[in-house]
Order: C-alpha cells, then structure tokens, then sequence
C-alpha cells in the first residue's frame, strides 16, 4: 500500500510490502511529486488517502497475514524547487493508483491436502498434477503419501490424509467398516492392467481349486478380483489357500517361481514384468475378460464440507493431467514414470492397459454405471464375509465437483 507524509515544503512517498515467504520485487512507477504548504488542507487530504488506500487493499486481512513482515522503502524525498509545480488532488491520488497497480499481489496460502495413493498405473494423473504445478495452480498444497490399499482406510481414520484413491467396491468396505469417504471423481477403468498369473500346468482358473494364490488382503482389489473371477466360474474364496502377498511381491514370486504359490493377483506395472518372462508363468485372466476394476479418487465427509473450493480444485487439477497426456505424452510419462523407477517408454506400455477418465467420462460413470456396480460389488463382498453389512450406498458419491 502506499502511504504518502506530507510536511512543509516537503512529500515523502513510501511503499508499503507485505510478503508472506519471498520477498516480492516491486516496480512501481511514481509519479514526481512536489508541494508547497498549503496548512490544513494537505493534512486532511494526507488522512483521507490513508483511508482510501486502506480500504483498498482491506485492513485486517493484511494485519492477520502469519509471518507477514514489512520493508519500508523510501523511493523519494522531494524538496521545494525541483519541479515547480504545486501538488494537486488529482496527482496525488495517480501516484497512489499507479503504485497500488503495480504492487505484486499476495497470493492467499494454499490449501494443504495429504493424499494416499499406491504405484498403481491408474493413479499416475495424481502424481503428474502435483509434480507438473496442475495442483498448485488451483491453490494446493499436495502431499502424496505412497500407502498400501490394506492400510490406506487407517491413515484416513487417523486424519493422516484427507483423500485417497482406490477401486469402486473398497468404498464401500471402508464406509461398512465404520470410515466414512466419499468419491468426488473416477480416476480410470482397467482395460486388462489386472490379472491373473498362474504357473504352467493351470490352464483355466477351475484347475486352482485347491491350489495357492497370493493376492493381497481381504478388503483390497486383488482380493476382490479374486473372489471375482472365481465367482464367475462358479467358485468361491474358500475353493482356494490365499497367502497374503502385495502386488509387486506376488509378481515378484512368479517370476522367481517361488514354490508353493500356483498363482498371484496382481496389476500394472507389476503385471508387465510378469508378460516380459512368459517362461515363468502365463497370464490367464485379466479385467478385459472381466471388467470389473474401476479407481476413484474421494475425500472424508468432514473435509469436503469444510473445504468445498478444494475438493473442486482436486478434480479440475486431475482433469487437467489427463489432458495433459494427451497434448504432451511424452512429457507426461517421463513424469509418471520416475515416480514408479520405470522409463517413460516402460510406463508408455503399462497404461495402455488402462483409461484415464475426463470429466466427460466422469458424468457418464457417475449418472448410472457407479450405482449399479456398487450394488453387484456390496452384495459379493457381504457374501465372502468382507463386510457383515451393506452401507447407504447412495451417500457413497458426490458429483458436484463435476462441473
């Protein structure tokens, strides 16, 4: 703000800079000024600029900025004679606009969102939106937390994070579980980036009953695919020994032909190592035989109602991502791809296995396709003993932020 002393025969002109964090560089263009007494009325006016200028820029907001510091700058100190001509109103009031138009503005903090999320291809948008600025230019402070899906229900329970991302039916076991979130977006669809790998000698997935499949915990994806695929078959969860094996530990297990594991649930970029070594196992099922892995992205209820502007800017930020892989791939999966230690050709391969969905998809998904595969799912997970009820499943979305 610009605060302007007039003396006796005298005008002194001070920038006022607020900064929170870095110091902003001004260049304000002044006007040369010059005065001569004139009493009282120079006195008043000094007072009513003040006022006007505080208004301006609002008094307490700048006096509650935290850690706001103040550099007093004395850009000129006039004396009688220099220019000759009296200060007017209308001068003195240009110099007080120009400055105020060309001081920087103060950029209101961001707000601050933890988000759990795992190596899964599907959620790579999130990463590329925070590492690209995407985030930050909708306001955002992003911090991205690499949790695994079995865990990801208690970091949210704790206040850990705020968000995560995970498949349509593990929703629906957090909310039956006593964690409430909501979905806000739907992050992709699995076009065969999860499947089934068995060691040679399985064929077909009746030939498992008996056998050993490592796939993760009770209450995640590969779980789920599992319980799944054997259920369209006419096979339950309790046909087959599951060991409790992460996703890029059962494909790791594969590849070394680990004894005692006859097969493994697993999904991108882990299933690709396992297509790069056919003679360690074959893939015999994968969501384009059964479609039925689908992410989505949500949010606690208390978060969404206390920061309704963010929730929005989370999904514009993520739409924007998706945009961005295809207006600059090649960028695009060099980012995504370091943060899963693979080249961006590599990571090229593993989403083509998957589709990003933009906003449009996201109306068409949440208008009826959400609500008839939550239904299917719940009644599945409350038959395996996953869950012992089923939730509302109509406060599980909010589409608002859609738009």
């Amino acid at each position: 703000c610009v605060i302007i002393n007039v003396r006796r025969d005298v005008v002194d002109v001070n920038i006022v800079v607020h900064f929170d964090g870095l110091l902003y560089l001004l260049r304000p263009v002044l006007l040369l000024l010059h005065a001569r007494a004139v009493g009282m009325r120079l006195l008043l006016l000094q007072e009513l600029l003040r006022l006007l200028v505080g208004c301006i820029h609002g008094v307490l907001p700048w006096l509650l900025l935290p850690a706001s510091l103040c550099f007093w700058h004395r850009l000129l100190q006039l004396q009688p004679g220099s220019l000759g001509a009296p200060l007017s109103l209308c001068k003195v009031i240009a110099a007080a606009a120009l400055s105020v138009a060309y001081a920087p503005a103060v950029r209101a903090q961001d707000t601050k969102v933890a988000i759990a999320i795992s190596g899964w291809t599907g959620f790579a948008p999130l990463t590329l939106a925070k590492e690209a600025g995407l985030f930050k230019k909708y306001g955002l402070d992003v911090t991205i937390k690499k949790v695994p899906q079995k865990d990801r229900h208690l970091v949210i329970a704790s206040g850990d994070v705020q968000c995560a991302a995970t498949t349509v039916e593990t929703w629906v076991v957090w909310n039956a579980n006593g964690v409430p979130t909501t979905q806000i977006f739907q992050l992709d669809k699995s076009y065969g980036a999860d499947g089934m790998v068995v060691k040679p000698g399985i064929t077909k997935i009746t030939d498992l009953k008996g056998k050993t499949v490592a796939a993760s915990a009770p209450g995640t994806a590969p779980y789920f695919t599992l319980a799944w695929m054997l259920k369209k078959n006419g096979m339950s969860i309790k046909d087959v020994k599951v060991v409790n094996l992460e996703p890029q530990a059962a494909a790791n297990a594969m590849i070394a032909g680990t004894d005692g594991v006859d097969a493994a649930m697993t999904y991108e970029p882990y299933l690709g190592a396992v297509r790069a070594k056919p003679e360690a196992g074959k893939i015999i099922a994968t969501t384009l035989d059964y479609p039925m892995i689908m992410d989505t992205f949500g949010c606690t209820p208390k978060f969404l109602a206390e920061n309704p502007k963010a929730a929005k800017a989370l999904a514009d930020g993520y739409f924007d991502a998706v945009a961005m892989t295809r207006a600059e791939p090649k960028k695009s999966f060099e980012i995504m791809g370091a943060d899963v230690k693979q080249s961006g050709e590599a990571f090229e391969k593993s989403q083509a296995y998957l589709r990003w969905q933009d906003r449009e998809a996201n109306q068409k998904f949440f208008a009826g396709e959400h609500a008839q595969f939550s239904k299917e799912a719940a009644d599945l997970l409350l038959e395996v003993g996953i869950i012992k009820a089923i939730p509302d499943l109509s406060k599980l979305a909010d589409t608002r932020f859609l738009k």
